[in-house]
């Protein structure tokens, strides 16, 4: 032992001498100590007063010390000199306000003081008395302004005068240098300098000099006695959703909303239970509903439109936009299942046990916290605790396994630190969770009384509060999670929330399903909610040739939607409806109203498979553009890998929401960091919205509730059909721009070899017949329009048909007969 502990001593002694050494040695090191800092700023507010005071007393003294600095090393010592000096600071200040104004920029010398001390101040006090920036551009353009001015004056003088020096030697050079090249012009070059700095440094952009006294008023100043149009239409005979109240709901106000979760103090007692989420709702309302009440359109200065719009509302009132289905009702909220047994307390029991596991391992990796507090959701509890002074964070973070495998727990979640609190949280998941139905979410009246365009009820927050978010807003969602972790079942949740809020003539979906049977209940209400393609047999698309061609539709739909917009002079669909509603729009000019459009696609992954490019770029653009003229795109994922979810898309998705995924880096695909593969899966979910992420329930719906809904939707009186989107035209499919008449001269052969191989690919023929990829691309054109091989399917080759050589040659005389 004594030998060891000697080898570890001989080992360690070199290495401190040489830590030791290189500190030491670093030349740069003693510029990063504070202490000079300080230093450098004293010198200079000392010097900065020393040559504003040699500076002074220059003016009254410098014509006195002048002779003995020039007469200096001549007749006397340096001493004598110093001694007959006047200067208020001897011998230094008079030469040295000599070397400055009289050899250097004369009166323009004082801007250097004053810069000097603010520049101390700053760097002694770390406290700034003005912009150092501006006071140093002002001082040195007025400056060197000042010293030409005066020295100018001063080369034009005839003979020499008292005030000569103002200009300084540097003042009096520039000047002989501005009158040879310009003359008298100087002053014009002074004059105009003048002005073009007074313009940008104090940012004139207009000068004022010829407008009427009495100007015209514009604006709103223009449109006081005009009579008020209603921002949004709210005639109660149409049943708009917000006055739609279910009597059960206003009888029952325990089944409209539960009460909050009591939050607990983890001191061995529980806190009293929190006001009641209604109260909570009732201070925050005014809040929302103030930031979202803003003008539906510009208001633009009174013109002969406006009058005759003014006459057709006074006449036929506002255009209602729900006329044709004026009796529809929205589904009641009978038709959703309510859960009476869902509410699940945590125990005290549960909760000092958590609480107890949770400090002895802390404090077994010495770790000490002051304070500790539960919140009770309805699925994880969330631990608030405060640290003793001076403990990292990082420590804690750290220990994420280790609490996980004390409370014998799922996976727990530690943010460290929470945002707006000075607390690190601890999720840990509820023994008994509680069951969220999707009637206990809808029948709040933070729901019910929202005023968002386009608002869904993601679920409840770990406070139990009722999360509702404008998808108009996010402007876009990017759903993921693993199988079986409730992805499709938030989809659903999405499209409830909208269809018990939104009239159909104000809203359409346009659902793309690979998987054929996740949204086919929805076909129900084609006829109300639905969009698809002209010609097209089923609103619900599946086959993913249809979803290329359905996503360059809406692409032309939102361009055609922006030609709209441009003509009516509205920025986005909310300013263009109200504008239309108000009837300042001919319907004769192309102008309509134009309804929501949400695009909701279940599984990504199998279309980027499939498709690939031709899905990624129509999605991309429509994330780009489309969030103003009322197209809003929710795409969810089960593989959140970065083929699947790749950059172009991901940067254009804003608001993502996660349920549980299989691993972190999945996690940090879809969320750009860690968490998700720590919820507990069954709705558990994490949304992320700019640098805020929240964790949320998601409420449940079942198929059956989804069915009842849809069969009394479809039930009522609808369209004629569903909105139909504009039609598009594949340009792989267009053979009819081919001329047969003018075939390349390898067609025969390269027919010869489709058939031959039965495989209709570009490739086979580059490879084959040694072409490039553009020829070989025109003889597929060719060979299509000539019906030897079918459309364009994708990744996979051409279906080829014609079966045999016989075929083939029948049909090549017949071409040669018909088009030589």
């Amino acid at each position: 032992m004594a030998e060891n502990t000697y080898k570890s001593n001989t080992f360690r002694k070199p290495e401190r001498k040489e830590r030791k050494k290189k500190n030491g040695t670093n030349p740069l090191r003693f510029f990063n100590d504070p202490r000079f800092t300080i230093a450098i700023g004293l010198v200079l507010l000392v010097s900065s007063l020393f040559l504003l005071v040699s500076f002074i007393s220059y003016l009254f003294t410098g014509k006195a010390d002048m002779s003995l600095l020039v007469n200096t090393g001549n007749d006397s010592s340096l001493m004598d000199t110093a001694r007959e000096a006047e200067n208020w600071l001897g011998y230094v200040g008079a030469w040295v306000s000599h070397q400055f104004i009289y050899n250097g920029f004369g009166i323009s010398s004082f801007f250097i003081p004053p810069l000097l001390f603010f520049l101390g101040f700053k760097l002694a006090f770390k406290h700034t008395l003005v912009r150092l920036f501006p006071a140093t551009v002002f001082a040195v353009f007025i400056g060197l302004w000042l010293c030409l001015l005066f020295g100018y004056i001063s080369y034009t003088h005839d003979g020499p005068a008292s005030w000569s020096y103002l200009g300084g030697r540097i003042g009096y050079l520039l000047a002989g240098i501005s009158h040879g090249l310009l003359g008298w012009g100087t002053f014009m070059l002074l004059a105009l300098s003048l002005f073009i700095f007074i313009i940008f440094f104090f940012n004139i952009t207009s000068i004022p000099l010829f407008q009427p006294a009495n100007p015209k008023p514009i604006g709103n100043d223009a449109l006081v006695d005009e009579e008020k149009i209603p921002a949004s239409y709210t005639d109660e005979k149409d049943n708009w959703p917000a006055h739609v109240v279910q009597p059960e709901v206003s009888n029952n106000p325990t089944k409209q909303t539960e009460p909050a979760v009591p939050a607990a103090e983890v001191n061995l007692d529980v806190e009293k239970p929190q006001p009641p989420q209604r109260e909570i709702k009732e201070v925050r309302e005014p809040k929302e509903a103030k930031e979202t009440k803003e003008p539906d359109f510009i208001i633009e200065e009174r013109t002969e439109t406006d009058e005759i719009a003014g006459q057709l509302v006074e006449e036929q009132g506002v255009y209602d936009p729900t006329l044709e289905l004026k009796n529809y009702k929205f589904p009641p909220l009978e038709l959703l299942n309510e859960y009476d047994n869902a509410r699940v307390q945590v125990t005290q029991e549960e909760l000092n046990q958590n609480k107890d596991k949770i400090v002895a391992t802390l404090t077994n990796f010495k770790i000490g916290i002051t304070s500790i507090k539960a919140t009770i959701g309805p699925t994880v509890t969330l631990y608030e605790i405060v640290p003793d002074a001076g403990i990292k964070i990082s420590r804690i973070k750290n220990l994420e396994d280790d609490i996980a495998l004390s409370l014998s727990a799922l996976g727990i979640r530690i943010i460290a630190p929470i945002p707006g609190k000075g607390t690190i949280g601890i999720e840990v998941p509820n023994k008994n969770r509680e069951m969220v139905g999707i009637r206990s979410v809808l029948a709040t009246q933070a729901f019910q009384k929202t005023d968002k365009e386009l608002p869904v009820a993601l679920g409840k927050t770990i406070s139990n509060e009722v999360f509702v978010i404008d998808l108009a807003k996010m402007p876009h969602l990017l759903v993921a999670g693993a199988t079986g972790q409730g992805k499709s079942v938030g989809l659903n949740v999405i499209l409830t929330s909208l269809l018990y809020k939104r009239h159909p003539a104000t809203l359409k979906f346009v659902l793309v399903d690979p998987k054929k049977v996740e949204m086919s209940l929805f076909s129900k209400i084609e006829r109300h909610y639905l969009a698809k393609l002209p010609n097209s047999e089923e609103a619900i698309i599946t086959d993913t040739r249809k979803v290329v061609h359905t996503l360059n539709s809406l692409c032309i739909e939102m361009e055609n939607r922006y030609e709209i917009l441009k003509d009516a002079g509205a920025r986005n669909l909310k300013e263009y409806n109200a504008k239309f509603v108000a009837r300042k729009l001919n319907p004769k000019d192309g102008h309509r109203f134009l309804p929501y459009i949400v695009l909701v696609i279940d599984e990504l992954a199998d279309l980027m498979m499939t498709a690939g490019k031709e899905v990624e770029t129509p999605i991309a653009r429509l994330a780009q553009l489309a969030r103003a003229i009322g197209i809003h795109l929710v795409v969810a994922t089960q593989r959140p890998s970065v083929n699947v979810i790749t950059g172009v898309i991901k940067a254009n998705f804003p608001a993502r929401l996660s349920f549980r995924v299989t691993s972190k880096v999945d996690s940090r695909t879809i969320l750009d960091t860690g968490g998700a593969d720590q919820l507990v899966g069954m709705g558990d979910m994490l949304l992320s919205s700019g640098s805020d992420i929240i964790r949320l329930q998601c409420p449940f719906v079942d198929t059956a509730e989804i069915e009842r809904i849809c069969e009394y939707i479809g039930s009522q009186r609808g369209y004629d059909s569903a909105y139909l989107l504009p039609e598009f035209e594949d340009e792989d499919s267009g053979v009819a721009a081919v001329d047969l008449a003018d075939r390349d001269v390898l067609f025969e052969e390269a027919a010869r070899l489709i058939v031959m191989h039965q495989q209709g690919s570009t490739s086979l023929i580059q490879r084959k017949l040694k072409l490039g990829y553009n020829r070989a691309g025109r003889l597929i054109d060719q060979l299509e329009a000539a019906g030897i091989v079918g459309p364009f399917e994708g990744s996979k080759a051409r279906e080829v048909l014609i079966k045999d050589e016989v075929s083939l040659e029948q049909l090549l005389n017949s071409l040669r007969e018909k088009h030589g």
